[in-house]
């Protein structure tokens, strides 16, 4: 059988994924059909946005993962969208936040290594806008998406 890893992964995760209607209904004691319906519903209100997998990321090659403090330079400080919505299409990049307090925005990066970290870094800085960035590394990850990893 064909090794389709590297060609799923990254559409697992931008959403490409479903839920499990049967065992939601079955732990819920609901029909699936209404499991159905109201999935859909959630949806069309815009409360569920995608469906993704969630990774034991060591082992995607994707390891290397850090939280990336950034200030922003005054010129751009009323208007952090902007250079938010360049970051967030860096595929490393798994989250953004912008903030208050010390730091504008909290960046998490995946990479496989951290030399891969070092590039994206390097990229984030050449971004317009960013004066200073601060990382925090991560040694070991113990909940990802709601999910306890063991």
């Amino acid at each position: 059988m064909k090794n389709l890893e590297q060609k799923m992964l990254p559409l697992l995760k931008k959403g490409h994924c479903t839920p499990k209607i049967a065992e939601l209904a079955k732990k819920l004691g609901e029909a699936s059909t209404t499991i159905h319906y109201n999935i859909k519903k959630l949806e069309k209100d815009g409360k569920i946005k995608a469906y993704k997998a969630v990774f034991d990321h060591s082992k995607i090659d994707e390891g290397f993962c850090a939280i990336a403090l950034l200030n922003l330079d005054s010129n751009v400080y009323g208007d952090p969208e902007t250079i938010v919505k360049k970051i967030a299409q860096y595929p490393e990049v798994e989250s953004i936040d912008i903030c208050t307090g010390d730091w504008e925005l909290v960046v998490k990066l995946r990479a496989k290594n951290q030399e891969d970290y070092m590039e994206s870094v390097k990229r984030i800085l050449a971004q317009k806008g960013i004066i200073k960035i601060k990382s925090l590394i991560s040694l070991r990850q113990i909940k990802n998406e709601f999910v306890v990893m063991k």
